[in-house]
């Protein structure tokens, strides 16, 4: 039976909503009937090029109908979709389409020519479909390549491809290991976690979904601000079209205005806003106190956030400019969906960090043995339940997140957490790694720490993550060198040569000798200390 996977169920979100809308950008409207007819021509495209059965679909664009379009289409062709982070350099871009086994990638034109770099290395691509911008691409070098706006709008006879909930989907993150992991969703268990949306139930049959379709309790106009190629994004994007709503993205897809943002809240009467913490909160905060007049926003009951921490301050903020807000701070990863979720409204407020315990929510310690959940206990938080299958091709990272116990299956990303009197709550204490989040992008200090040491001049490098007011955490590079003063702008320049922007230092620290052990590891605490000192930032 179908019923459970993805494709099939927006085929019966399509077949009810019809001429409502799906997908809207800028004054380009979707309609629901075709967004499903432009995804089953591109369904159709993907399958001339015959792809395996459950081959991989490489989605490598900004925000755009053709992100969502195109992940529909994988799932109606039997594909897998995976997320192409689009800040990669050629090493990190190689990388994950090599590991994802990709077959077919939907490429935004600007980044066609990495794409063509990296390509020679990639000979399991099968056909490249290119979502023009200015439309002056050439693709003739491209395999099998043809424009993404033609494709979707040529007709062609349906793609006749066997549909199961076990089918699968991958969210590539960049996790707490250097390179980016594959998780592996299938598609049923997505659509039993995201499918209930605004019910609090996922409908267990067909009919009982048709008949919350025909009968919603409110209809959904979710405004999605951060890039779909991450989990929160994406994630937001599909409830709201799996509980029959409307997706809607910025026009602005190379920077966040929340100027933008707020004007297309009042023009599309949105319900609710999906964030990244601080660096999202912050400016729409400033904005609104600054601009508050200009805007109508009382159709906004909610705002949603997870990857960064979002500050009681900035929430704060927010409802004083719109009392009527919900606040939903989530704490989870692509991984572990669902560890815990923080609501604040005008009628009261729960701490930073404070989140509450679900039914699922277990305790392990360091050795991921399953420990007690009560006041003032400390552990690494694990979410039960519908988890992923677990990382693709990487069983040893699997079965170290993936915990089996008396108890059942959890994922344990690697999150420490206290238990706080009240027993039902938990505070944050931050990651046993030391991977740094800035943005809402994951990276790990040591791959910046090996591009940083092959800078001439630089004799040892130790990267941290320091408090930053837009970024959440700013990468800090603490460096030594062999003789004299080092060019630091050189340095950041030097990493973005090599690596994706976002994982270049955004200060550079210069000391005489890096802060490590005896046994030579990194004493990150020193060094964070020595580089907020130095920067004249305090926590």
């Amino acid at each position: 039976m179908a019923f459970g996977n993805l494709a099939y169920a927006l085929d019966i979100v399509a077949e009810i909503r019809g001429d409502e809308d799906s997908l809207i950008q800028g004054d380009r409207k979707l309609s629901w009937r075709e967004v499903e007819r432009r995804a089953a021509n591109v369904a159709a495209w993907i399958a001339e090029r015959e792809p395996t059965r459950q081959g991989k679909l490489a989605v490598y664009t900004y925000n755009h109908p053709a992100y969502m379009e195109s992940i529909y289409a994988g799932f109606k062709a039997a594909l897998v979709p995976v997320n192409v982070n689009y800040r990669y350099q050629a090493e990190e871009l190689r990388y994950l389409l090599e590991n994802s086994d990709t077959e077919i990638v939907v490429v935004h034109e600007d980044f066609v020519p990495l794409l063509q770099e990296v390509l020679p290395d990639l000979p399991k691509i099968v056909g490249v479909l290119v979502v023009e911008n200015a439309g002056d691409c050439d693709i003739s070098s491209l395999p099998n390549a043809a424009f993404y706006e033609a494709t979707a709008e040529t007709d062609r006879p349906a793609v006749q491809s066997t549909l199961s909930p076990e089918d699968l989907l991958f969210i590539y993150t960049g996790g707490t290991t250097g390179m980016p992991k594959g998780v592996m969703w299938r598609q049923g268990d997505i659509f039993a976690r995201f499918g209930g949306g605004g019910i609090g139930a996922t409908p267990e049959t067909e009919e009982a979904y048709r008949e919350f379709l025909e009968n919603p309790p409110m209809r959904y106009r979710s405004l999605i601000s951060p890039p779909l190629m991450h989990g929160t994004g994406w994630f937001q994007a599909m409830i709201a079209w799996l509980v029959g709503g409307t997706t809607v993205l910025l026009e602005g897809v190379k920077g966040f205005d929340p100027a933008e943002l707020w004007r297309t809240a009042e023009k599309e009467k949105i319900t609710s806003i999906t964030i990244v913490g601080d660096p999202f909160a912050k400016p729409m905060a400033k904005e609104l106190e600054e601009n508050g007049d200009a805007y109508d926003i009382s159709s906004v009951f909610m705002i949603a956030s997870s990857g960064v921490m979002w500050s009681a301050e900035t929430k704060q903020r927010l409802l004083a400019q719109h009392q009527g807000l919900m606040l939903a701070d989530a704490f989870g990863s692509s991984e572990a969906v669902g560890l815990g979720l923080s609501i604040t409204t005008a009628a009261g407020s729960v701490q930073t960090g404070k989140f509450e315990l679900s039914d699922a929510t277990k305790l392990f310690n360091a050795d991921f043995e399953l420990i007690e959940t009560k006041p003032g206990v400390k552990g690494l938080v694990g979410v039960g339940g519908i988890q992923p299958l677990g990382y693709y091709k990487d069983p040893e990272k699997t079965a170290k997140t993936f915990i089996e116990c008396e108890a059942g299956r959890f994922s344990v990303p690697g999150d420490w957490a206290e238990v706080n009197e009240d027993g039902v709550t938990l505070t944050l204490l931050g990651r046993g790694s030391v991977c740094i989040n800035t943005g809402g992008e994951k990276v790990f200090p040591e791959e910046v720490e090996e591009v940083v040491k092959r800078f001439e001049g630089v004799k040892d490098a130790v990267v941290v993550g320091i408090p930053d007011d837009r970024w959440g955490e700013a990468i800090t590079a603490v460096v030594s060198s062999h003789s004299g003063e080092l060019d630091s702008a050189a340095i950041i320049e030097f990493v973005k040569g090599s690596l994706a922007g976002f994982k270049a230092p955004k200060h550079v620290v210069q000391v005489a000798d890096v802060y490590r052990s005896p046994s030579g590891k990194a004493d990150f605490k020193r060094t964070r200390e020595i580089a907020m000192e130095q920067l004249g930032i305090s926590d």
